[in-house]
């Protein structure tokens, strides 16, 4: 009987100490990792909820942007005005957004979607995707725009992009489409108003060429590579319509492809879907494709060579120029090409590029800031009678200051036989 009670205290001691050394063993884990959370904090790069400002549904400058409802404070920020903004949300991306899942690790497809518990409602997700694309800013800098952590800025990025895509391929004024039946002619006679010599010029292509992260795996770090720019770039090639409109693009192929492998979608495009005697506009380094599109794509004279009489390839050079107007007032709104793109989610990059390239449209049709537009369509000046009015308008203005201008004499005016 002495030795049982003598073994059950025993085993009973053994208990406590192993008991105990599991104790020390969790205490210890426990002060390890406060240890390194403390050196985590001395150099952490981001921020908490307790360090932002407000909060994401009540009180954020997000929020006060929002609420001012001021269109040049949108189109500042956002590169559209407040009744397209709305409009964007109503043509099915608030919809979109309360019924689409978020991808995370926590939250399996099958949980039941709770926009409620979002930080985020619709339009402050929209106002998230267009502020990611109209600037070069990090996630760090839109978490304190949001009052969001910058991983949830992250994981909705990934949501809302795609989910603006959808929206706008559905919409009427945000479409890209090559020009049909009288279309042609009506571009071909904006040219003209201001290229007498250009008759069947309707729009002008170039190449964009957009920097790209460096890849870790090698095969796509070749692909990127252009060894002319010595740079890791995606290539694009756009055309613009006379009207400023993007009419057709080949987007997100990879840097080392000549023009001519990327242009091959507008080839077919001119070949088939393009009526005899109209052609665009490109500079020398753009490749003309084969002889079945000859005459479709006109260039300048290359450097060097004798012109020809008359003034055929100053009107092109001019001409031409439009493309860089377009490219520039792409990346000047959509500030986000500017920047080096990802080069790991192929498929977000394509993303970004097309949304970039409809809401360029959706913005030339609402609300008409397009170099481009602005200068071959001019809304004071449709017909001889509206230019009559405009000039004796201008002339009621300003005719005492032409009466005491001293210089208007030594002004040229170029007539054309």
């Amino acid at each position: 009987m002495q030795q049982q009670l003598e073994h059950e205290l025993d085993e009973e001691e053994e208990e406590q100490s192993q008991l105990l050394a599991a104790v020390v063993v969790l205490m210890g884990a426990q002060q390890s990792l406060d240890l390194q959370a403390a050196q985590r904090a001395n150099s952490r790069q981001y921020l908490l909820h307790g360090e932002l400002v407000g909060h994401p549904r009540m009180l954020s400058p997000w929020l006060a942007l929002y609420e001012a409802a001021n269109d040049w404070g949108f189109i500042t920020t956002m590169g559209i005005d407040v009744t397209t903004f709305h409009d964007i949300l109503q043509a099915g991306f608030e919809d979109r957004w309360l019924t689409t899942h978020i991808e995370r690790v926590d939250n399996p497809q099958s949980a039941a979607i709770r926009p409620s518990r979002r930080s985020l409602d619709s339009a402050g997700a929209l106002g998230l995707g267009l502020h990611y694309l109209c600037s070069t800013t990090q996630n760090i800098a839109l978490a304190q725009i949001f009052s969001l952590v910058p991983a949830t800025v992250s994981r909705y990025l990934l949501m809302v992009i795609p989910t603006l895509l959808q929206t706008l391929k559905q919409m009427p004024d945000a479409q890209i489409r090559w020009l049909a039946g009288d279309e042609f002619e009506e571009n071909s006679m904006l040219v003209e108003e201001h290229h007498p010599r250009l008759s069947g010029a309707f729009g002008t292509v170039d190449g964009l060429s957009l920097p790209v992260q460096t890849s870790n795996d090698e095969e796509m770090e070749n692909s990127t590579y252009n060894g002319w720019k010595h740079s890791h770039n995606i290539n694009n090639v756009i055309v613009y319509s006379a009207t400023g409109l993007i009419i057709a693009c080949n987007l997100n192929a990879p840097g080392s492809w000549h023009d001519s492998h990327v242009a091959q979608p507008i080839y077919k495009k001119l070949h088939s879907d393009t009526p005899d005697g109209y052609f665009l506009v490109a500079d020398t380094a753009f490749p003309h494709g084969d002889q079945s599109i000859a005459g479709r794509i006109q260039t300048s004279m290359k450097a060097g060579t004798v012109l020809p009489e008359g003034d055929l390839d100053r009107e092109l050079i001019s001409f031409r120029q439009t493309c860089e107007w377009g490219n520039q007032t792409l990346q000047g709104c959509f500030r986000r090409l500017c920047v080096l793109l990802s080069c790991e989610n192929e498929s977000f990059r394509a993303d970004v590029l097309e949304c970039c390239v409809r809401l360029f449209n959706l913005r030339t049709r609402r609300i008409g800031l397009n170099e481009i537009r602005t200068v071959y369509t001019s809304a004071w000046k449709e017909g001889a009678e509206q230019e009559r009015i405009w000039a004796g308008f201008r002339d009621m203005l300003f005719k005492d200051q032409r009466r005491n201008d001293r210089v208007a004499r030594f002004h040229i005016q170029v007539s054309y036989e």
